[in-house]
């Protein structure tokens, strides 16, 4: 079951029995945040970039959340991170980012994590691979076909990334045992029913990366409940806000555009709705 945190008067009465620690916690103040995570997370592609190498901006959810809490905020997210950035440095180029995990000290209130995509190759596999394989079955599924042929098992491959979560959330938990901690989910990418341009995959295809990107959802809900933090869905919150909604999509479709997102990634309208996702979490 996902945390759920109310203050009562039975709560208050049992307190110094320690039966109410989770509503202790919800009601410290927040100043020290820290936001781990990918390009999800950071805003690549956004503009007011504040660090080049992790394409972090001031347009990020994390960036929008500390400042509605007032809270210093220590945004360690960068582009093309996994789990295994939490506790190791990530080479970009010439350059070597410290672990994320770095970032978290004891004392630490907030921490948000918005980590598995870039696990196991899940998201490059089913947008950017997937799309290559648009031209030879354009009305068919080719994706799929190969995905069923292959002998990698999405249930086996998804359950690798939660168990990586688990373990990266036990190691926050460990150096920051009073903090907070928000894992944050990813949005929906592939509407419901129809195609669009933006979103270049084979017809038959679309319900297929669909069921993927909700497979990865559950799978990071269990992660949660496994470690015994928060889940923001922002998967079941996008519905309706895919690539394909036109004006109404929280997130860019494949082609870059320079100073409003990267392609596959939110629109500052995107990073807006999860930080109010974010926020609203930690008013429960």
């Amino acid at each position: 079951m996902r945390r759920a945190v109310t203050i009562s008067v039975l709560c208050a009465a049992v307190l110094a029995l320690g039966a109410c620690k989770d509503d202790e916690q919800a009601a410290k103040p927040i100043r020290t945040y820290v936001s781990m995570g990918d390009s999800f997370t950071s805003g690549a592609g956004l503009p007011q970039t504040t660090s080049p190498v992790c394409q972090r901006s001031r347009l990020a959810y994390p960036a929008l959340v500390a400042k509605e809490l007032g809270a210093r905020l220590d945004d360690a997210s960068c582009g093309g991170a996994a789990t295994v950035n939490v506790a190791g440095p990530q080479v970009i180029g010439t350059e070597t980012v410290p672990p994320q995990l770095d970032a978290v000290k004891p004392g630490t209130d907030l921490v948000t994590v918005g980590l598995g995509f870039n696990d196991q190759n899940w998201f490059a596999g089913f947008f950017s691979g997937c799309t290559a394989l648009t031209a030879s079955d354009p009305d068919g599924h080719p994706c799929q076909d190969l995905g069923e042929a292959g002998n990698a098992d999405a249930d086996v491959v998804s359950e690798t990334i939660r168990k990586q979560v688990v373990d990266t959330l036990g190691l926050i938990r460990k150096k920051a045992p009073d903090a907070r901690i928000l894992l944050v989910g990813y949005p929906q990418l592939v509407p419901a029913s129809g195609t669009c341009a933006a979103l270049p995959l084979a017809k038959d295809d679309y319900p297929y990366v669909r069921s993927m990107m909700e497979l990865l959802d559950d799978k990071l809900s269990d992660a949660a409940d496994a470690a015994d933090v928060t889940y923001v869905d922002v998967l079941g919150a996008s519905e309706g806000h895919d690539i394909c909604a036109g004006d109404e999509a929280w997130v860019n479709g494949a082609t870059t555009v320079v100073g409003t997102a990267a392609g596959y990634h939110p629109f500052a309208r995107g990073q807006r709705a999860v930080a109010d996702l974010v926020l609203a979490a930690l008013r429960d």
